[in-house]
Parts: structure tokens; sequence; C-alpha cells
């Protein structure tokens, strides 16, 4: 099964030097029943793409708690085994947890399929994404605009081997 595990690029640079995500469970997202039904699509790469953007989704919240880090939302590809991921039933159409799911772990680096990074170009709006995010919980529509700014900026590919390049 393929999960999309948001981090920030200190999480990365962490993982690079353990040679694993986390220390524990792990909160990542993936196509479950509940982003299937809020999605509305057969299509699998439609249904990952969506999984990939609620992690992005998820990494702007680890960055908005962690004014320290780089703005650059990362999302690493893991391949994990069938059953090692699970959705909270109670919480499958929580509009807050589409598609999340918690991994057994921690889960090895070298599983890892692909990064998904946001470009030098992305970190103003990222930034600003980060500092609004709180407003925008609130309800102010204004923040929310400035938060999904942030979507419009798609995330890269990176070859698991480019995570040197992306930490240094």
């Amino acid at each position: 099964m393929r999960v999309y595990v948001p981090l920030t690029l200190p999480g990365l640079a962490q993982a690079h030097r353990t040679g694993t995500l986390g220390t524990g469970a792990l909160t990542a997202y993936a196509v479950t029943p509940g982003l299937r039904e809020w999605y509305v699509s057969d299509d699998i790469e439609e249904l990952e793409y969506a999984a990939l953007s609620r992690a992005a989704a998820a990494s702007l919240r680890l960055l908005a708690a962690d004014p320290g880090a780089a703005r650059r939302r990362i999302v690493v590809a893991v391949d994990v085994p069938d059953g090692a991921a699970t959705a909270d039933p109670d919480r499958g159409l929580d509009p807050a947890s589409i598609g999340e799911v918690r991994v057994t772990g921690p889960v090895p680096l070298a599983k890892a399929a692909a990064v998904h990074a946001d470009s030098a170009d992305a970190e103003a709006d990222v930034t600003a994404a980060a500092d609004a995010l709180g407003a925008a919980d609130m309800g102010d529509d204004d923040a929310r605009f400035t938060v999904d700014g942030a979507e419009d900026h798609e995330l890269l590919w990176y070859g698991v081997q480019e995570i040197p390049h992306l930490v240094d």
C-alpha cells in the first residue's frame, strides 16, 4: 500500500540520518474508503494525488507548528505492507481526517518510493500560508485564501537518492 507521510525539511533530515521515518506509529495519508467517497473518482492516479494533497496540507500544519523549519512542504511516498496502515473507521468521513491512516512504525526510509517537495519559489506563499493557518481555521476568509495560495504550488518529485541534496 502506498502512503504519503507529511514532514518538514528537518524531519526529512532526521529520517535521512536515522534511516527511519518516525520512532513509532506515523500519521500518513492514503487512498481510504473515506477518501474515495469524498473525491468521487475511480481513477487511482487521481485518488493518489488527492492523498498526496492531503499530506501536503498536513505538512503545512507541521510547518505552522515549527517556525524554525524551512518553509517547504515535504511529503514522503512510502510503500508499506497491506495491513500496516489503518484508517480510523469512526473518523472516516470527518473532513479533517479524510485519507488519514496510522502506520505501524517506524518505517525504514529504504521503503520510500519518492519525496515530494516545494520548490524554492513556493517559499513565500508557503510561509504566508503557515502564518495564516490559525486564522483560516477560525473561519477568516482572507486567511483561507492565503492558505489556498500554497496549494497552487505543485510539489516537485524527487528520487530517494536526491534526499541528501534536499536536506543540505
